[in-house]
């Protein structure tokens, strides 16, 4: 008899609990439903209606925003620039990260400092880094100051030139110039990111296996490149995922380092969305560009979060 009603106890005060969780969870989902969910639909309807002015008109103009965009000469330099900035932004985030994790791993005297001021750029928001960086690689002030003595004036984000470019719908394919300066500096923000994972997946590398590895004759290098490095597989696709989420929707630091730039060879999506939609009242369009975003964004979250899901199962 104790036993059932001890049991009987147990039961009540877990349905308790539940019911309890439950309530705690019920506010946070309606807002979520509301100021997430709802505001993409709404965002969605909008897209395809015919709201050019500050008078809404929702009549249904059906895919016609989402082709006249692809037909843009703006937003089809957007996506060029996306896809460069992306790539770049990416590749030097992981190589920078990786590089200076496996350097501070090596046991350095002062390891802390070392951490701390790579750290530091994190704790800055992208505004104040355009800022930075806009004075930084001005073509008149910053580091040109001191390369004009080697005779090299390079325009950085001013530059309107397109490398190994070739005619793609109304514009010229290939890698602005001036991209690779934004990409320095959202590079040297972010970087300290990477460092934090390397460093950390590089400390969870058990010692045995790279005595192993050393008893076996490897040298330090092949040491990392076919012990530790394919280790940190797990890592480098996680910092993949999140700096292409934020790299495909990046607004602050464009738009105040560059903005859209001299024949929108720094223009992104997100620029052109908030230009479109608040100082161009067309609504519609901006809709377009923002399901448009949203939609690149879930090509790369979605699988992985997906994956995620599975793995925990």
């Amino acid at each position: 008899m104790e036993l059932a009603e001890h049991k009987k106890r147990n039961r009540r005060k877990m349905t308790k609990d539940h019911w309890t969780a439950v309530a705690f969870l019920i506010p946070s989902v309606i807002l979520i439903l509301i100021f997430v969910y709802g505001f993409i639909a709404w965002t969605g309807y909008v897209s395809v209606s015919n709201w050019s002015t500050l008078v809404p008109d929702f009549s249904f103009a059906g895919l016609q925003n989402y082709i006249s965009l692809f037909q843009d000469y703006r937003f089809q330099s957007d996506l060029r620039n996306t896809i460069f900035f992306t790539i770049f932004f990416i590749g030097l985030v992981i190589v920078m990260g990786l590089g200076l994790g496996i350097l501070i791993d090596q046991k350095l005297k002062g390891e802390s400092l070392f951490r701390n001021i790579f750290l530091f750029p994190m704790a800055l928001s992208f505004i104040v880094t355009g800022v930075v960086w806009q004075w930084l690689l001005n073509p008149s002030t910053g580091f040109n100051q001191f390369l004009k003595f080697f005779g090299i004036t390079p325009k950085w984000y001013t530059d309107t030139n397109i490398l190994a470019g070739f005619e793609w719908g109304q514009i010229e394919f290939g890698v602005p110039v001036a991209i690779i300066a934004v990409v320095i500096a959202a590079a040297w923000q972010m970087t300290g990111f990477s460092l934090a994972m390397y460093l950390a997946g590089l400390r969870g590398v058990p010692d045995e296996l790279r005595e192993a590895a050393r008893m076996d004759g490897a040298s330090e290098f092949q040491i990392y490149r076919k012990v530790v490095i394919p280790m940190l597989m797990p890592i480098t696709v996680s910092v993949i995922i999140i700096m292409a989420h934020m790299s495909l929707k990046i607004f602050d630091l464009i738009y105040a380092m560059t903005g859209s730039g001299a024949n929108f060879v720094t223009d992104v999506p997100a620029v052109y969305m908030y230009e479109t939609t608040f100082k161009g009242n067309n609504y519609a369009n901006g809709a377009a560009i923002a399901i448009i975003m949203l939609l690149v964004v879930a090509v790369f979250i979605v699988p992985y979060l997906w994956n995620s899901r599975k793995g925990d199962h």
